[in-house]
């Protein structure tokens, strides 16, 4: 099996995961910078301050990525890097920066994929009720059409935001992400003003550019059932886990089932005449974020049901409505951060979106492994995540075999990073940076991946 003509073979990365400068050229704290800095949040105190100092290697990193062959790039942009107070006053100089990498990219025929949102709120709107209040998704659609304006055509994509379900229940509900929050009724609020942010700043980068190339990321949940009630469960679960956005934005409602599943918490009051009809926009491709899959039942003991969903280990529980589900142990293997490898789930994934939207075209936007990489003789010989990748581009192949309109596959992630709550200690990059000299090694799963671009062939 091969890939179909203008497949794209990219590599994607976030803003606070990499760029660092966090108090430079006129940036201020966003959430992560915040939460970070809290004691007892991140793994070893550990920060995205300096992070891969991307910001200040820029033209290093373009040279890696040309080097790899890469096709695209899929980068995001710092909202306080942009509009440091969240709206209002334009940093011209936090412009100049993505202006420059995109720039960088099409010089070396790298295709620029631009995520306007991947976590880094600014903290002043988070002070004001974050994603809790629709002022936020008001203050975001005016920034999308800044960086719209700023860089035009030159980006090929643009992506709204990324993984709203992290955004809104693991920083809202869960509190393992920022801004560390723990309170139901606030996920769902934070859910649909995300919702309403995607649909608005699709109207707002339309109005700048009306032939724009519109996505949005989710992170789609792929449960198993267990036993008798597993069914029961994997309803609750995706409802608010992927229904939760997949029906305002592709269909221009809420499931009726999940009103239901969380008539204790809200009655949804804060929907508001018209949300619906902003937030059902036209997208050209949606992207899908996959790592694992998840062995769920309902609970029939006393007490708490034991919750092994791979979201941080948190006391709260991330998935509001659905609190009587069971999260079974995940039966290996696993990676580095316990999850379980189960390239079938994607398979899976990618043919139940096309199932239920025939007509949307996809593209994986992230998929990755983390794995203790070990450096012997300045290599890395990471064979466990090379085997990941090859059998996960193996079921997407399946999965474009079945006839879905699968236009390319992003890996996750071209470099070592910040990875959130887990510090510095996760390992997800092809190419290993070693903190301390910021000098980048292309571990063999970056020669194998360059390799595949070359040839087109998983070897």
């Amino acid at each position: 099996m091969g890939f179909p003509e203008g497949f794209v073979f990219g590599s994607a990365t976030a803003s606070y995961q990499i760029e660092g400068a966090v108090a430079e050229d006129g940036r201020q704290p966003s959430i992560w910078d915040v939460f970070s800095h809290t004691p007892g949040k991140t793994l070893g105190g550990d920060t995205g301050d300096v992070a891969d100092d991307h910001y200040h290697r820029l033209e290093e990193d373009l040279d890696l990525m040309q080097s790899l062959g890469l096709h695209a790039y899929r980068f995001s942009v710092a909202w306080p890097r942009v509009v440091p107070t969240g709206r209002g006053a334009v940093n011209r100089a936090g412009l100049d920066f993505y202006s420059r990498l995109v720039d960088g990219l099409i010089e070396r025929g790298i295709t620029p994929i631009a995520t306007l949102y991947h976590w880094d709120l600014p903290q002043v709107l988070e002070d004001e009720g974050g994603w809790t209040v629709r002022s936020t998704a008001e203050a975001f659609a005016d920034y999308a059409k800044v960086v719209a304006e700023a860089l035009g055509d030159r980006v090929d994509t643009w992506t709204t935001l990324n993984e709203p379900w992290c955004a809104a229940f693991l920083g809202y509900g869960a509190g393992v992400h920022a801004p560390g929050r723990t309170e139901p009724l606030a996920a769902l609020q934070a859910a649909h003003h995300l919702n309403l942010a995607h649909g608005l700043a699709a109207q707002a980068i339309r109005s700048v550019l009306p032939d724009a190339k519109l996505s949005v990321t989710l992170n789609l949940h792929v449960f198993r059932p267990e036993g008798p009630t597993g069914e029961e469960a994997a309803r609750r679960l995706d409802a608010v886990g992927n229904r939760i956005f997949l029906g305002p934005m592709l269909e221009g409602a809420y499931p009726t089932d999940l009103f239901g599943d969380t008539a204790g918490i809200t009655d949804w009051s804060f929907v508001q005449a018209g949300d619906l009809e902003a937030i059902n926009q036209p997208i050209d491709v949606i992207g899908i974020n996959y790592y694992s899959t998840s062995r769920v039942r309902l609970f029939d003991g006393d007490g708490v049901a034991p919750r092994n969903d791979g979201h941080g280990g948190g006391d709260a529980n991330p998935w509001p409505g659905a609190e009587a589900v069971e999260f079974l142990p995940l039966e290996g293997p696993l990676t580095d951060m316990g999850w379980n490898i189960d390239p079938q789930g994607l398979t899976d994934l990618l043919v139940s979106v096309h199932e239920r939207y025939p007509d949307l075209p996809q593209m994986v936007t992230e998929n990755g492994a983390a794995f203790p990489d070990v450096v012997e003789d300045g290599a890395v010989h990471d064979e466990q995540r090379t085997d990941y990748l090859r059998r996960h581009f193996q079921a997407a192949q399946t999965a474009i075999e079945q006839g879905v309109d699968l236009r390319g596959y992003f890996v996750w992630s071209l470099m070592d990073n910040f990875e959130w709550g887990y510090g510095y200690s996760k390992r997800f990059g092809i190419v290993r940076v070693d903190y301390d000299t910021q000098e980048r090694i292309p571990k063999d799963s970056a020669r194998w991946y360059a390799e595949v671009i070359r040839t087109g062939e998983l070897g």
